[in-house]
Protein backbone atom coordinates (compact mmCIF):
# COMPACT_ATOMS: atom_id res chain seq x y z
CA UNK A 1 0.00 0.00 0.00
CA UNK A 2 1.13 3.60 -1.20
CA UNK A 3 2.06 6.14 1.87
CA UNK A 4 -1.06 8.22 2.11
CA UNK A 5 -0.71 11.81 2.61
CA UNK A 6 -2.37 15.14 3.25
CA UNK A 7 -2.58 18.71 2.26
CA UNK A 8 -2.13 21.62 4.25
CA UNK A 9 -2.84 24.89 3.21
CA UNK A 10 -2.08 28.26 5.19
CA UNK A 11 -4.49 31.27 3.58
CA UNK A 12 -3.07 34.58 4.37
CA UNK A 13 -4.52 37.77 2.78
CA UNK A 14 -1.19 38.63 1.04
CA UNK A 15 -0.19 34.58 0.39
CA UNK A 16 -1.41 31.01 0.45
CA UNK A 17 0.98 28.45 1.19
CA UNK A 18 0.72 24.55 1.13
CA UNK A 19 2.29 21.57 1.43
CA UNK A 20 2.23 17.89 1.28
CA UNK A 21 2.53 15.80 4.77
CA UNK A 22 3.02 12.50 5.81
CA UNK A 23 1.44 10.78 9.11
CA UNK A 24 4.46 11.53 10.82
CA UNK A 25 4.49 15.04 9.97
CA UNK A 26 6.98 15.40 7.94
CA UNK A 27 6.62 18.17 4.91
CA UNK A 28 7.38 16.60 2.09
CA UNK A 29 7.80 19.14 -0.58
CA UNK A 30 5.32 22.93 -0.29
CA UNK A 31 4.54 25.88 -2.52
CA UNK A 32 2.59 29.17 -2.73
CA UNK A 33 0.36 31.49 -4.62
CA UNK A 34 -0.79 34.67 -3.97
CA UNK A 35 -3.99 35.22 -2.75
CA UNK A 36 -5.00 38.74 -2.86
CA UNK A 37 -3.96 38.87 -6.82
CA UNK A 38 -7.26 36.99 -7.45
CA UNK A 39 -10.27 39.81 -7.40
CA UNK A 40 -12.78 36.65 -8.25
CA UNK A 41 -12.83 33.77 -5.96
CA UNK A 42 -13.05 31.43 -9.23
CA UNK A 43 -10.10 32.75 -10.17
CA UNK A 44 -7.86 32.16 -7.36
CA UNK A 45 -9.51 28.01 -6.97
CA UNK A 46 -8.33 27.90 -10.53
CA UNK A 47 -5.07 29.01 -9.54
CA UNK A 48 -4.54 26.84 -6.34
CA UNK A 49 -5.59 23.10 -8.32
CA UNK A 50 -3.20 24.21 -10.61
CA UNK A 51 0.03 25.04 -8.44
CA UNK A 52 -1.45 21.81 -6.07
CA UNK A 53 -1.30 19.93 -9.11
CA UNK A 54 1.90 20.56 -10.08
CA UNK A 55 3.02 20.15 -6.61
CA UNK A 56 1.68 16.11 -6.59
CA UNK A 57 2.65 15.77 -9.80
CA UNK A 58 6.44 16.43 -9.13
CA UNK A 59 6.60 14.24 -6.04
CA UNK A 60 4.44 11.02 -7.25
CA UNK A 61 1.53 12.15 -4.98
CA UNK A 62 -1.41 12.60 -7.27
CA UNK A 63 -3.69 9.23 -5.97
CA UNK A 64 -2.43 9.43 -2.26
CA UNK A 65 -4.02 12.36 -0.66
CA UNK A 66 -6.56 11.28 2.09
CA UNK A 67 -7.87 14.88 3.13
CA UNK A 68 -7.09 18.48 2.98
CA UNK A 69 -7.18 21.10 5.85
CA UNK A 70 -6.90 25.05 5.40
CA UNK A 71 -6.55 27.64 8.27
CA UNK A 72 -8.40 30.62 7.07
CA UNK A 73 -9.31 34.02 8.18
CA UNK A 74 -12.53 33.72 9.54
CA UNK A 75 -12.90 29.82 8.66
CA UNK A 76 -15.86 28.31 10.15
CA UNK A 77 -14.78 24.64 11.21
CA UNK A 78 -18.52 24.02 11.24
CA UNK A 79 -19.52 24.97 7.57
CA UNK A 80 -16.14 25.12 5.87
CA UNK A 81 -17.13 28.74 5.10
CA UNK A 82 -14.92 32.08 5.09
CA UNK A 83 -17.15 34.58 6.86
CA UNK A 84 -16.26 38.04 6.80
CA UNK A 85 -13.16 38.19 6.52
CA UNK A 86 -11.68 42.18 6.15
CA UNK A 87 -8.82 41.00 4.23
CA UNK A 88 -9.95 39.01 1.56
CA UNK A 89 -12.46 40.48 -1.39
CA UNK A 90 -14.33 37.41 -1.96
CA UNK A 91 -17.59 38.42 -0.68
CA UNK A 92 -19.04 37.99 3.20
CA UNK A 93 -19.68 34.63 2.56
CA UNK A 94 -17.14 32.01 0.91
CA UNK A 95 -17.89 28.52 0.74
CA UNK A 96 -14.20 27.34 0.82
CA UNK A 97 -14.47 23.47 1.92
CA UNK A 98 -17.06 22.64 -0.43
CA UNK A 99 -15.03 24.11 -3.33
CA UNK A 100 -11.92 23.20 -2.48
CA UNK A 101 -13.36 19.58 -2.22
CA UNK A 102 -15.29 19.42 -5.58
CA UNK A 103 -12.30 20.44 -7.54
CA UNK A 104 -9.91 17.88 -5.92
CA UNK A 105 -12.18 15.52 -6.79
CA UNK A 106 -14.09 14.83 -3.60
CA UNK A 107 -11.33 14.62 -0.99
CA UNK A 108 -12.80 15.42 2.29
CA UNK A 109 -11.64 18.75 3.43
CA UNK A 110 -11.84 20.85 6.90
CA UNK A 111 -11.36 24.71 7.33
CA UNK A 112 -10.68 26.41 10.42
CA UNK A 113 -9.05 29.96 11.74
CA UNK A 114 -5.38 30.06 12.15
CA UNK A 115 -4.63 29.76 15.03
CA UNK A 116 -7.17 26.79 15.55
CA UNK A 117 -5.10 25.26 13.37
CA UNK A 118 -1.97 26.12 15.00
CA UNK A 119 -3.60 23.74 18.41
CA UNK A 120 -3.86 21.36 15.96
CA UNK A 121 -0.35 21.31 14.51
CA UNK A 122 0.94 20.98 18.18
CA UNK A 123 -1.59 18.75 19.56
CA UNK A 124 -0.43 16.42 16.72
CA UNK A 125 3.17 17.25 15.86
CA UNK A 126 4.64 19.45 19.07
CA UNK A 127 4.98 20.75 22.47
CA UNK A 128 1.09 19.88 23.66
CA UNK A 129 1.02 16.19 21.97
CA UNK A 130 -0.95 13.85 24.42
CA UNK A 131 -2.01 17.42 26.53
CA UNK A 132 -5.57 17.02 26.52
CA UNK A 133 -6.21 20.85 28.12
CA UNK A 134 -4.28 24.07 26.31
CA UNK A 135 -4.52 27.08 25.15
CA UNK A 136 -2.28 27.99 22.14
CA UNK A 137 -1.55 31.37 21.80
CA UNK A 138 -0.56 32.91 18.44
CA UNK A 139 1.51 36.18 18.61
CA UNK A 140 2.03 37.78 15.38
CA UNK A 141 -0.12 40.79 13.39
CA UNK A 142 -2.74 39.83 15.85
CA UNK A 143 -3.15 37.77 18.62
CA UNK A 144 -4.89 34.77 17.78
CA UNK A 145 -5.70 31.66 19.99
CA UNK A 146 -6.94 28.17 20.40
CA UNK A 147 -8.84 26.60 22.84
CA UNK A 148 -8.71 22.50 23.92
CA UNK A 149 -10.21 21.41 26.23
CA UNK A 150 -10.94 17.48 26.78
CA UNK A 151 -9.03 16.24 24.12
CA UNK A 152 -10.78 18.91 21.63
CA UNK A 153 -11.25 22.12 20.18
CA UNK A 154 -13.39 24.55 21.49
CA UNK A 155 -15.65 26.07 18.28
CA UNK A 156 -18.42 27.10 20.36
CA UNK A 157 -22.09 26.91 18.67
CA UNK A 158 -21.23 28.64 15.95
CA UNK A 159 -17.94 27.44 15.25
CA UNK A 160 -15.91 31.23 16.08
CA UNK A 161 -14.79 30.25 19.53
CA UNK A 162 -11.88 31.22 21.20
CA UNK A 163 -10.78 34.88 20.12
CA UNK A 164 -8.82 35.33 23.24
CA UNK A 165 -7.18 38.09 21.59
CA UNK A 166 -10.17 40.19 21.77
CA UNK A 167 -10.77 40.11 25.51
CA UNK A 168 -10.74 43.60 26.88
CA UNK A 169 -7.64 44.90 28.91
CA UNK A 170 -8.03 48.39 28.64
CA UNK A 171 -11.74 49.35 29.45
CA UNK A 172 -11.39 52.90 29.52
CA UNK A 173 -9.26 55.01 26.88
CA UNK A 174 -8.20 51.61 25.29
CA UNK A 175 -6.30 51.48 21.75
CA UNK A 176 -9.05 51.30 19.20
CA UNK A 177 -8.56 47.79 17.64
CA UNK A 178 -8.70 46.24 14.39
CA UNK A 179 -12.60 44.51 15.26
CA UNK A 180 -13.72 47.91 15.71
CA UNK A 181 -14.15 47.66 19.32
CA UNK A 182 -11.58 49.50 22.21
CA UNK A 183 -8.86 48.25 24.94
CA UNK A 184 -8.48 44.28 23.25
CA UNK A 185 -5.57 42.44 24.01
CA UNK A 186 -4.59 42.28 20.34
CA UNK A 187 -4.28 46.23 20.16
CA UNK A 188 -1.28 45.62 22.56
CA UNK A 189 0.01 42.15 22.67
CA UNK A 190 0.74 41.78 19.29
CA UNK A 191 3.50 42.74 17.10
CA UNK A 192 1.61 45.42 16.04
CA UNK A 193 1.13 46.32 19.05
CA UNK A 194 4.33 46.38 20.37
CA UNK A 195 5.14 49.07 17.44
CA UNK A 196 2.09 51.31 18.41
CA UNK A 197 3.23 51.05 22.54
CA UNK A 198 6.81 52.30 21.02
CA UNK A 199 5.38 55.46 19.37
CA UNK A 200 3.22 56.09 22.77
CA UNK A 201 6.17 56.05 24.84
CA UNK A 202 8.26 58.27 22.34
CA UNK A 203 5.79 60.85 22.57
CA UNK A 204 5.48 60.54 26.04
CA UNK A 205 8.24 60.50 27.55
CA UNK A 206 11.77 62.44 27.03
CA UNK A 207 15.29 60.38 27.65
CA UNK A 208 17.21 59.46 24.67
CA UNK A 209 16.21 56.02 23.12
CA UNK A 210 18.06 54.55 19.76
CA UNK A 211 14.29 54.26 18.72
CA UNK A 212 14.53 57.75 18.08
CA UNK A 213 16.67 57.37 14.88
CA UNK A 214 13.98 55.85 13.14
CA UNK A 215 10.80 57.14 11.09
CA UNK A 216 7.83 57.17 13.97
CA UNK A 217 5.42 55.60 11.80
CA UNK A 218 7.47 53.13 10.71
CA UNK A 219 8.88 51.36 13.90
CA UNK A 220 8.40 47.55 13.78
CA UNK A 221 8.52 45.61 16.59
CA UNK A 222 11.63 44.18 15.19
CA UNK A 223 13.42 47.46 15.64
CA UNK A 224 12.28 47.50 19.07
CA UNK A 225 13.51 44.08 19.96
CA UNK A 226 17.09 45.17 18.11
CA UNK A 227 17.03 48.18 20.32
CA UNK A 228 16.53 46.26 23.74
CA UNK A 229 19.22 43.95 23.40
CA UNK A 230 21.45 46.67 22.41
CA UNK A 231 20.15 47.82 25.98
CA UNK A 232 17.65 50.67 25.08
CA UNK A 233 15.59 51.63 28.58
CA UNK A 234 12.60 52.55 26.66
CA UNK A 235 12.80 49.80 24.26
CA UNK A 236 13.25 47.21 27.48
CA UNK A 237 10.06 48.60 29.20
CA UNK A 238 7.90 48.78 25.84
CA UNK A 239 8.42 44.52 26.62
CA UNK A 240 7.72 44.94 30.22
CA UNK A 241 4.43 46.39 29.36
CA UNK A 242 3.44 43.97 26.71
CA UNK A 243 4.50 40.91 28.63
CA UNK A 244 2.69 42.29 31.58
CA UNK A 245 -0.57 43.03 29.84
CA UNK A 246 -0.19 39.28 28.37
CA UNK A 247 1.01 37.67 31.53
CA UNK A 248 -2.64 39.67 33.08
CA UNK A 249 -4.51 38.20 30.50
CA UNK A 250 -3.39 34.42 30.67
CA UNK A 251 -4.26 34.29 34.39
CA UNK A 252 -7.93 35.25 33.48
CA UNK A 253 -7.77 32.22 30.77
CA UNK A 254 -6.50 30.11 33.04
CA UNK A 255 -9.82 31.00 35.01
CA UNK A 256 -11.84 29.75 32.52
CA UNK A 257 -10.44 26.48 31.22
CA UNK A 258 -7.61 25.80 34.45
CA UNK A 259 -4.80 24.41 30.99
CA UNK A 260 -1.92 21.80 31.64
CA UNK A 261 -0.13 24.48 29.67
CA UNK A 262 -0.42 27.78 27.67
CA UNK A 263 1.59 27.49 24.15
CA UNK A 264 3.34 30.39 22.81
CA UNK A 265 3.98 30.87 18.81
CA UNK A 266 5.39 33.74 16.87
CA UNK A 267 7.46 36.03 16.19
CA UNK A 268 7.61 38.06 19.44
CA UNK A 269 8.46 34.37 21.44
CA UNK A 270 11.99 35.41 19.78
CA UNK A 271 12.14 38.46 22.13
CA UNK A 272 12.89 35.70 24.57
CA UNK A 273 13.15 36.61 28.44
CA UNK A 274 12.58 40.25 27.62
CA UNK A 275 8.93 39.16 26.79
CA UNK A 276 8.69 36.30 28.65
CA UNK A 277 10.27 37.30 32.31
CA UNK A 278 7.39 40.03 32.60
CA UNK A 279 4.85 37.70 31.73
CA UNK A 280 5.38 34.99 33.85
CA UNK A 281 5.74 37.59 36.73
CA UNK A 282 2.00 39.04 35.67
CA UNK A 283 0.72 35.78 35.39
CA UNK A 284 1.89 34.24 38.62
CA UNK A 285 1.05 37.87 40.38
CA UNK A 286 -2.53 37.28 39.04
CA UNK A 287 -3.77 33.95 38.33
CA UNK A 288 -6.12 32.49 40.93
CA UNK A 289 -4.30 30.86 44.29
CA UNK A 290 -6.20 27.49 43.09
CA UNK A 291 -4.49 27.48 39.75
CA UNK A 292 -0.87 28.69 40.64
CA UNK A 293 1.82 26.50 39.47
CA UNK A 294 -0.24 24.22 37.72
CA UNK A 295 -0.01 25.47 34.33
CA UNK A 296 3.14 25.52 31.86
CA UNK A 297 3.77 28.19 29.59
CA UNK A 298 5.48 26.36 26.83
CA UNK A 299 6.98 27.84 23.55
CA UNK A 300 5.87 25.80 20.45
CA UNK A 301 7.88 23.38 19.19
CA UNK A 302 7.22 23.84 15.33
CA UNK A 303 9.79 24.43 12.80
CA UNK A 304 8.53 27.78 11.81
CA UNK A 305 9.01 27.25 8.02
CA UNK A 306 6.61 24.47 8.18
CA UNK A 307 4.22 25.80 11.19
CA UNK A 308 1.40 27.21 8.89
CA UNK A 309 1.67 24.02 6.57
CA UNK A 310 2.05 22.01 9.73
CA UNK A 311 -1.03 23.49 11.66
CA UNK A 312 -3.23 22.96 8.63
CA UNK A 313 -2.12 19.37 7.51
CA UNK A 314 -3.28 18.35 11.18
CA UNK A 315 -7.07 19.48 9.94
CA UNK A 316 -6.43 17.36 7.17
CA UNK A 317 -5.98 14.24 9.13
CA UNK A 318 -9.10 15.00 10.93
CA UNK A 319 -10.94 15.68 7.30
CA UNK A 320 -9.77 12.39 6.51
CA UNK A 321 -10.99 10.75 10.00
CA UNK A 322 -14.22 12.41 9.96
CA UNK A 323 -14.72 11.14 6.41
CA UNK A 324 -14.60 7.88 7.48
CA UNK A 325 -16.15 7.55 11.09
CA UNK A 326 -18.92 10.20 10.79
CA UNK A 327 -19.38 12.70 14.10
CA UNK A 328 -16.46 11.94 15.57
CA UNK A 329 -13.51 14.63 16.32
CA UNK A 330 -9.92 14.25 16.17
CA UNK A 331 -9.06 13.83 19.74
CA UNK A 332 -5.83 13.31 21.71
CA UNK A 333 -6.69 9.72 21.65
CA UNK A 334 -7.43 9.36 17.99
CA UNK A 335 -5.60 12.28 16.36
CA UNK A 336 -2.74 10.09 14.64
CA UNK A 337 -5.10 8.70 12.51
CA UNK A 338 -2.96 7.66 9.65
CA UNK A 339 -2.28 4.78 8.95
CA UNK A 340 2.20 4.52 8.41
CA UNK A 341 1.85 2.14 5.86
Amino acid sequence: MSKPYVIGMDMGGTNTVFGIVDARGQVIASDSIKTKKHAKFDDYIADLHQAVMRLLEANDAVDKIKGIGIGAPNGNYYTGEIVGAPNLPWGPVVPLAETVSRVFNGIPVAVTNDANAAALGEMTYGAARGMKDFIMITLGTGVGSGIVVNGQLVYGHDGFAGELGHVIMKRNNGRVCGCGRTGCLEAYCSATGVARTAREFLEVRTEPSLLRNLDIEGITSKDVYDAAIAGDKIAKDIFEYTGTILGEAMADMTAFSSPQAFILFGGLTKSGDLLMKPLKEAYDKNVLPIFKGKAKILLSELKESDAAVLGASALGWEAKYRYETPGVHLTTENQTAAPEA
